[in-house]
C-alpha cells in the first residue's frame, strides 16, 4: 500500500513510525514532515491545509490511504474532497469535524443528546458577554469558539479578567475568526484524561487510556499549551469510569452524530474532568491527541493500518486491540518562551544518545534540517517517549533520555507524570 500521512508534528512523526511497521505499506509519504520522519517516510513540502495540492499528490501518485494528522485541514473538509475523488482518507468530514472546530456546535450536541458538560452560553456580542460574566461565579472560563491550537482556553479567576479576554477575542480579534465567537462555561474541578476511540460511524474502538499536561509549568502553573507531556495509562481512567465514558459520552455521541445525518468516522477524542466518580466532558476533539499519540502507540501491538481500513469499510467490530502492559511517558521538550514568542533555529545535540537508550523514541515535531544539523522550528520541538517497567521507572526513563538532549533555551517540565504516582 502507498500511505500519506498528513502534518508535521510529533502526532505525525508517531503515526509514521508506527505505520511504517505495518507490512502491508510499500510506500510512505509526509505533507510536510520534519527531519525525524524523514527517516522514514519521503517528505512532500505541502502546508497540510492546500487541500487541492494534497488531493492532486494522492490522486497523482496512487495513494491507498491517507491518514488526516491535525485539525484544520479536517475542518476544511478534507476528507469530503479525497471521497469525491473515489480516494481512501481516514478522518471525519467536514460537517462532523464540527464537534471541534466549532465549540458551540459541540456544546449544543451535548445538551441535545444529554451528554455530560459544563453549563455553558455562547456569544457573539460584547454587551451580552460582559453581562453573563458579571452574574457567573468564579472562576470563569472564556473559550474561542474556533480551532486555536490548543491554546483557546482560558480560566479567569476575577470578572474583569474574563471581560478583558472576551473583548480582546470578540473586539480585537486575538483569536482571529476563531474567536468571533466565544463560549463562556462554568470552571469543573477534578483531575483531566483523555479518552481516545475510533469510530467507523456505527461502533466505536476504544484505545486505553492516557492524560495529558497542559500548563507550560510545573504543578500545572503557567498558561496552557498544545500539551507538554502525556502519561499511559491514566490512573483517574479506571475500568468503572472508562465504561462510564463509553456508556455516557462516546456511544451516545456516536449515536448522535448519525441521527444528526453525518456518522462519524475517524479519532473521537473526549478530554475529560474526573471528580467523586463522576464525569464531564471539556471538549470534543477529532484528531489523535498531541502528545498523547506518542505515548498511545508506543504502547500498541498491533498494525496500525488494520484498523483505519476498519474504520474506512465500516467494520470495527471484527478489529480488537492488543497493548503492551508497560507503562509509556512523553516529555515535550520546547523552545524557550513558549507558547508565547520564541526563537527558532537553535542547534539541537543528543538526540541519537536519547534514542540509543532501550524502550525510548524522540519523536520530532517543530525540528528542520539546517547544512546537516537539526535545529528548532517550532515551539514544541521534540517528544521524548519512554516505556518501562511501572510508571516510576518510565518516568525515569524518558527524563534520563531527555537530559541527553540540550539547545540553547530549551524548556521542558520536571514533572511529567507526578499525579499517577
Amino acid at each position: 500500500m502507498k500511505i500519506l500521512v498528513i502534518g508535521s508534528g510529533g502526532r505525525e512523526h508517531a503515526l509514521i513510525w508506527k505505520i511504517r511497521q505495518s507490512s502491508k505499506v510499500t510506500e510512505l509519504y509526509c505533507a510536510p514532515g520534519n527531519v525525524g520522519i524523514a527517516d522514514l517516510a519521503t517528505c512532500v513540502p505541502i502546508n497540510p491545509d492546500n487541500v487541492q495540492e494534497l488531493l492532486k499528490f494522492a490522486a497523482d501518485n496512487q495513494i491507498d490511504l491517507t491518514v488526516v494528522g491535525p485539525e484544520a485541514p479536517l475542518a476544511l473538509g478534507i476528507v469530503d474532497a479525497f471521497k469525491r475523488e473515489g480516494l481512501r482518507a481516514f478522518g471525519p468530514t467536514k460537517e462532523a469535524a464540527a464537534l471541534e472546530s466549532s465549540k458551540s456546535f459541540a456544546k449544543d450536541f451535548c445538551n441535545r443528546y444529554k451528554i455530560p458538560a459544563a453549563r455553558s452560553q455562547t456569544f457573539t456580542d460584547i454587551v451580552s458577554a460582559k453581562a453573563y460574566i458579571k452574574g457567573h461565579p468564579l472562576p470563569i472560563v472564556v473559550k474561542a469558539d474556533g480551532l486555536a491550537a490548543g491554546k483557546g482556553v482560558i480560566i479567569c479567576d476575577s470578572h474583569d479578567k474574563a471581560e478583558k479576554i472576551a473583548e480582546e477575542m470578540l473586539l480585537e480579534g486575538s483569536f482571529g475568526d476563531s474567536g468571533r465567537c466565544v463560549v463562556v462555561e462554568e470552571f469543573l474541578e477534578g483531575e483531566e484524561a483523555s479518552f481516545i476511540a475510533i469510530c467507523d460511524g456505527n461502533h466505536v474502538l476504544p484505545m486505553v487510556g492516557s492524560q495529558d499536561h497542559k500548563p507550560a509549568y510545573d504543578e500545572d502553573k503557567g498558561p496552557n499549551t498544545g500539551g507538554m507531556g502525556a502519561i499511559s495509562p491514566a490512573r483517574v481512567l479506571t475500568e468503572e469510569i472508562a465504561d462510564k465514558v463509553m456508556n455516557e459520552i462516546m456511544l451516545p455521541a456516536a449515536r448522535g452524530m448519525v441521527t444528526e445525518g453525518m456518522p462519524f468516522v475517524g479519532v473521537l477524542y473526549a478530554g475529560l474532568m474526573i471528580k467523586d466518580g463522576e464525569v464531564k466532558v471539556l471538549e470534543f476533539n477529532v484528531r489523535f491527541g498531541d502528545p498523547e499519540t506518542q505515548a498511545l502507540l508506543a504502547r500498541l501491538k498491533m498494525d496500525i493500518v488494520d484498523v483505519f481500513e476498519a474504520a474506512i469499510s465500516g467494520t470495527l467490530n471484527t478489529v480488537s486491540m492488543s497493548w503492551d502492559p508497560r507503562p509509556a511517558v512523553c516529555v515535550v521538550m520546547a523552545s524557550g518562551g513558549y507558547p508565547g514568542s520564541y526563537e527558532k533555529g537553535k542547534v539541537i545535540s543528543g538526540i541519537a544518545d536519547a534514542n540509543a537508550l532501550d524502550d525510548v523514541v524522540v519523536f520530532h515535531a517543530g525540528t528542520k534540517d539546517d547544512s546537516g544539523n537539526v535545529v528548532t522550528n517550532g515551539g514544541r520541538v521534540l517528544g521524548v517517549t519512554a516505556l518501562g517497567d511501572d510508571m516510576r521507572s518510565a518516568i525515569a526513563k524518558a527524563y534520563e533520555a531527555t537530559e541527553k538532549i540540550s539547545w540553547d533555551g530549551v524548556h521542558y517540565r520536571k514533572d511529567i507524570g507526578k499525579k499517577a504516582l
